[in-house]
């Protein structure tokens, strides 16, 4: 690898690290979440944030309680509330223009792994009937532990949240479901709009 590309990757992975948070549910498992405000809301998926409370672990290393403000198991989301503040929050990218073939990076903690890395490209990008992307199907690989992790381009900017795999690629559910979550939930303004 180029040293400019791995050196470009290294501070890519860095800023996933500053806006990713390790979550620990009772003591059966873990996975991610997103810091998706400075105020400390924090996005991840159903499956992930089971309970009403979870063990947060931030980047820094400090574990805070975070409160599950809202679960919708049908589009496999939840947001929790941290007491933390002045967090580094995601910075979102433009879904709509997202085509098959662009890389994409993974950032989570796969069996136990802190902070793994994986780099894919964008197999598939599934649309709803109006256009709107309802998956984003990436060939990369994912375990358990990378769930509520952020999918980001090249760029770094988060296009979506890993939530499964399938037939051998990962899945994540792209910013404007969760947008559309938020809003439902009564946690973005309603003129937000998403990237």
């Amino acid at each position: 690898m180029p040293a400019s590309l791995d050196t470009e990757l290294a501070a890519l992975a860095e800023r996933l690290r500053r806006v990713t948070v390790r979550l620990q549910i009772g003591g059966a498992g873990e996975g991610c979440g997103i810091v998706w405000r400075p105020d400390g809301l924090v996005v991840t998926n159903a499956h992930v944030a089971r309970g009403r409370t979870a063990r947060v672990r931030l980047e820094d290393g400090a574990t805070v309680e975070g409160r599950v403000l809202a679960r919708d198991p049908s589009v496999d989301l939840a947001v929790l509330a941290i007491a933390a503040r002045d967090l580094t929050a995601a910075s979102l990218g433009d879904t709509a223009a997202l085509r098959p073939g662009e890389l994409v990076v993974a950032l989570g903690h796969p069996l136990g792994v802190a902070n793994a890395v994986s780099l894919g490209v964008v197999h598939e990008v599934v649309r709803e009937p109006d256009g709107t992307p309802r998956w984003i199907a990436a060939d990369l690989r994912l375990a358990p532990g990378n769930s509520g992790g952020p999918l980001a381009g090249a760029d770094g900017r988060i296009v979506g949240i890993n939530t499964l795999v399938a037939g051998g690629l990962g899945y994540a559910l792209p910013v404007p479901l969760i947008a559309r979550f938020l809003r439902r939930a009564g946690l973005a303004p309603p003129d937000e709009r998403a990237a």
